[in-house]
């Protein structure tokens, strides 16, 4: 899953463009770009300087550590680039202070930085951090690690340069909304036109990352001057079939990373979770335990069974709810059809010597796409044939991801992925490595184009350089690539530490799921597994109806179909603290909206870095014998 709990566009409160006096607006509707061009273009200010580099693969890396923790924990990678603009900010102010910088960030520089950090920061997303670990599921094993980062990197490099046919058409002339690119415009705005309220956000960050640092190191790191540590949960305090309601896993989950993480996702979303939760774990499990078919009371036992009710519910409201946007898919494909084609005024082209050419993108591919097809072929043993399949289809995928991502602010690496994993079940029976990491290259591919467009749109409303952001964000994938497969090989040494209660890993049981069930049949699975998977297919589907043609009166009481699937894969006690934290904000938000706008996204955000990259500290401490274990 890719960024579903980025902030809402109404928890930002973004605002549209500004009005512009007639004469403008009727110049600006009738050539958008030389408009552009002429009134918001600012090339020859600083933008992609070495310290905005230097800063964005550092801070990018921070965030790509913060991410790979919160998706093994939640299945979701949470939003990079507003929280790293802010830090970027905090960041120079410090240096500027002590005298380490001697000139300020400017805006189209600390753009820049979040360009590069926004290539590291999301290279868990696109199912990298769903395939890889799948994939140590299914079969015990993985590539070297030097062998890992060539494919990360590569792959998500094709997505960069998949954005450059489309980038015109979806931001110039059409001027697709980009939510999240727009509210880090305004962020970028408010910062560096000495907003007073912009630099409290950047404190109260601050400040919620050392007090979430400090909670994760007092529950999990060990040293001879701890008197104690806090316990990882606290079991509600009734019993269900005579055991503790924690043994079912509903619990207080001590940790500040889950209620932020339920912080930044809708109210809707925090309630339906806490249901799901509540039936699975307090219902559906301890009746089956009760049969038989699941052989014991814990997380691992319940999950085998559930995760296909789980899973059944995800894919099916995601495909259905993809194929609603089939008027975006329509507009995709006309955009492709437009590369093959030739610009009659290319001659006349006013952004020439702006924009990126558009022969980068063959060029990129020509280089890239045999590389991608020989990584496939020899590290997870995909023919040849079904390699060059997949690099049209990770194209239509960009195109595809990157228009819903504009128009919705979800890329939908949910959906897509169960498509590309059909295919290649069909294409390539019994072929578990295949089938993964297919949809691990066209999810990659769609999620980097997505999310270079993303950064592109925040660039078009600054008047920064479309080139300069390009280059930006390949240096951010090789610094993301460089820093998640150590990470993840840290946290995750062997296949036994997935789908546990410390790291549940979601997306990555989703995916092995799919897999499992495309190469050795429904047959293989327990009847009422078999019963769960069709009750979750239709519950998915009914949940997206009901949500698209309920009475409006009635749409705040259905449960979302996305935060309901994920609560029956994760553990109870996850669920319960997400709730908590949309719960909060949501009380918030009603009682005190400018404290709920001034806070809710900075506290959330330093909880959420705080908490995960202490845990990833001790882990290392851990690991290297500094720390017992």
């Amino acid at each position: 899953m890719s960024q579903p709990a980025s902030p809402s566009p109404q928890q930002l409160q973004i605002h549209p463009e500004p009005e512009l006096p007639k004469k403008d607006s009727a110049a600006a509707a009738q050539d958008p770009e030389r408009y552009w061009l002429q009134n918001v273009y600012k090339g020859a200010e600083n933008q992609l300087t070495v310290r905005a580099v230097i800063a964005g693969m550092m801070i990018g890396a921070v965030m790509c550590l913060s991410n790979l923790y919160v998706i093994l924990k939640t299945g979701w990678s949470l939003g990079v680039t507003i929280t790293a603009c802010v830090l970027s900010f905090a960041a120079f102010g410090a240096l500027r202070a002590v005298g380490l910088v001697k000139t300020e960030v400017t805006a189209l520089e600390n753009n820049a930085v979040g360009s590069v950090a926004s290539g590291a920061g999301y290279m868990t997303g696109g199912g990298n951090m769903a395939a890889v670990p799948a994939l140590l599921m299914l079969t015990g094993t993985l590539p070297s690690a030097g062998w890992l980062v060539a494919w990360f990197a590569v792959v998500s490099a094709m997505g960069v340069f998949a954005a450059i046919p489309i980038k015109r058409q979806l931001i110039n002339v059409e001027q697709l909304p980009f939510p999240t690119g727009t509210a880090t415009a305004e962020t970028l705005q408010a910062l560096h036109g000495h907003d007073e309220s912009s630099r409290g956000k950047a404190r109260y960050l601050g400040i919620a990352g050392l007090v979430g640092a400090v909670v994760a190191f007092w529950r999990e790191g060990r040293a001879s001057w701890l008197a104690w540590n806090l316990p990882s949960k606290l079991s509600l305090p009734f019993t269900i079939a005579g055991k503790p309601a924690g043994a079912w896993t509903l619990s207080l989950d001590l940790s500040l990373l889950l209620i932020g993480a339920g912080a930044l996702v809708s109210f809707k979303t925090g309630w339906s979770m806490v249901l799901g939760a509540i039936f699975t774990y307090g219902f559906l499990a301890p009746e089956m335990v009760s049969r038989g078919v699941i052989p014991e009371v814990t997380y691992k036992a319940i999950n085998g069974w559930a995760l296909w009710t789980g899973a059944s519910v995800l894919v099916s409201s995601g495909l259905l709810s993809f194929a609603f946007q089939w008027r975006s898919v329509a507009k995709s494909f006309r955009a492709l059809s437009g590369l093959f084609g030739k610009n009659a005024e290319e001659e006349k082209d006013p952004l020439a010597d702006v924009e990126c050419p558009p022969t980068w993108f063959p060029l990129g591919f020509l280089v890239l796409g045999p590389i991608v097809v020989g990584l496939m072929a020899y590290l997870f043993q995909i023919p040849w044939w079904a390699g060059v399949i997949a690099l049209p289809l990770s194209v239509v995928m960009g195109v595809i991801a990157s228009r819903v991502t504009g128009e919705t602010d979800t890329t939908p690496t949910k959906a897509l992925g169960p498509v590309t994993q059909l295919l290649y079940g069909a294409i390539l029976p019994g072929n578990l490595a295949a089938n993964v990491m297919s949809a691990n290259a066209t999810g990659g591919v769609g999620l980097h184009s997505a999310d270079l467009l993303t950064n592109l749109k925040t660039g078009w409303l600054l008047g920064a350089s479309p080139r300069k952001q390009f280059i930006g964000q390949l240096f951010g994938v090789l610094a993301g690539a460089a820093v998640v497969v150590p990470a993840f090989n840290l946290l995750v040494p062997s296949a036994e530490v997935l789908g546990t209660e410390e790291f549940p890993a979601p997306s990555s049981l989703v995916w092995a799921g799919v897999s499992k069930m495309l190469v050795n049949g429904v047959d293989s699975l327990h009847t009422s597994a078999r019963i769960g998977a069709v009750c979750g297919l239709a519950l998915g589907v009914a949940l997206v109806l009901l949500e698209r043609w309920a009475p409006k009166k009635a749409k705040p009481f259905i449960p979302s179909s996305a935060g309901l699937g994920l609560a029956i894969v994760i553990p109870g006690a996850s669920s319960i603290s997400f709730f908590i934290g949309a719960a909060i904000a949501e009380v918030l938000r009603r009682k005190q909206a400018k404290l709920a706008e001034a806070t809710v996204l900075p506290v959330s955000s330093g909880f959420i870095a705080g908490e995960s990259l202490m845990g990833i500290a001790v882990a290392m401490l851990k690991a290297f014998g500094f720390m017992p274990k």
